[in-house]
Parts: C-alpha cells; sequence; structure tokens
C-alpha cells in the first residue's frame, strides 16, 4: 500500500466516524424534502477509464436528466428544495468517503467524469490525465470548480499528474476547505 492510498484509508475512516451524525442528519433532511432516495448513484470514470459507482446526496430531482449540470436548460427547476444548499455547501459529497474507502476515489485528483461526458474524457486521455486515481477534489476544482471550460479544467488535471506530490495534495486540500467555508466558484 503506497502512502497516498494509506494517507486516504486512515483520513476517510476517521472522516467517517466523525462525520457519522452529519451525514446521517443530511440523509433524513433529503429524505423528507423530496420524494426518493437519499442518494444519488451514477456512473462515473475513474483510473484507467474505467466505470464505477459514485453515491452523492440527491440535490436533484427524481428524474432528472444523467448529465453535468450546465448542459441542463434550467438547472434550478430540477433542484430539490435543500438541494441549492447541499451544492454550495458541498455536503452532497459526503458519501464519497465511501468511494474512498473502497478504493475507487482519492481525496485529491482530478473530479470523476459522468459516464456521458465524451469531451472530457477524450481529453483526459489525450493528457494521460485517464492514469491517475479521481478525487474528491482537485487542481481544477480550487482553480474554478464549476466555472471553467473543460479545455483548462483538463489543462489543470494535467498540471496536476506532473506536479503531484503529498505536500501539493494537502495544499489543494487546504484551499479546498477554504473554497468550501467561502462558497466559491460554485453554481446552483
Amino acid at each position: 500500500m503506497n502512502s497516498k492510498r494509506l494517507f486516504d484509508l486512515v483520513s476517510a475512516l476517521l472522516l467517517a466516524c466523525l462525520l457519522s451524525l452529519p451525514i446521517a442528519l443530511v440523509a433524513l433532511a433529503v429524505r423528507l424534502t423530496s420524494r426518493g432516495p437519499a442518494l444519488y448513484w451514477s456512473d462515473r470514470v475513474g483510473r484507467h477509464n474505467t466505470l464505477f459507482k459514485m453515491p452523492k446526496f440527491r440535490s436533484m430531482r427524481v428524474g432528472t436528466p444523467a448529465v453535468a449540470t450546465h448542459l441542463l436548460t434550467d438547472p434550478a427547476s430540477y433542484l430539490t428544495p435543500i438541494g441549492s444548499f447541499l451544492r454550495k455547501s458541498s455536503l452532497d459529497e459526503l458519501p464519497q468517503l465511501w468511494n474512498i474507502l473502497k478504493g475507487d476515489m482519492s481525496f485529491v485528483g482530478p473530479r470523476p467524469a459522468l459516464f456521458n461526458q465524451a469531451d472530457l474524457i477524450q481529453l483526459r486521455t489525450a493528457q494521460g490525465v485517464h492514469a491517475l486515481m479521481p478525487g474528491l477534489t482537485g487542481w481544477a476544482q480550487v482553480n474554478g470548480r464549476d466555472e471553467i471550460p473543460i479545455t483548462q479544467k483538463v489543462a489543470l488535471d494535467r498540471e496536476y499528474l506532473e506536479r503531484q506530490s503529498f505536500v501539493f495534495d494537502l495544499r489543494i486540500l487546504l484551499l479546498t476547505a477554504f473554497k468550501v467555508l467561502n462558497r466559491a466558484n460554485v453554481t446552483h
């Protein structure tokens, strides 16, 4: 087991224990405020373009098309009553601790593409980024998240590929915490 995997495993276990009550409360809030399950499982592209199932707390109504949010005509119309809050606070991402524990994801790496984001998958593959373990957060997320074009995201993912180190990962995690607390670069 390499040091990054060990860090991911220990940190995810600690966070899962520390956040078990907030996770349960968010799940309950989702169930009480909208029809459907608390979790939404989507097919995502992992390391070497293999597919895996990734959970998020459901912030969109049941029946919302399975596409990137920016491709929806009116994304706000699909949000559940607490969906905007879940997204802006990033609480919808908490179930991905499961993927980190399983080894499908890391804390830091490129955000996993949806299975149908062919343009993003193709660009990442051409740049060698597909060889990285996807992450809960990444260099592209702390440099624009939802507000940068795909080509810029892939360029930042490539930069991460070239610069990756434990210290760089810690920097990205700290920047992520700062941006989440300030709700920076989050749409809907």
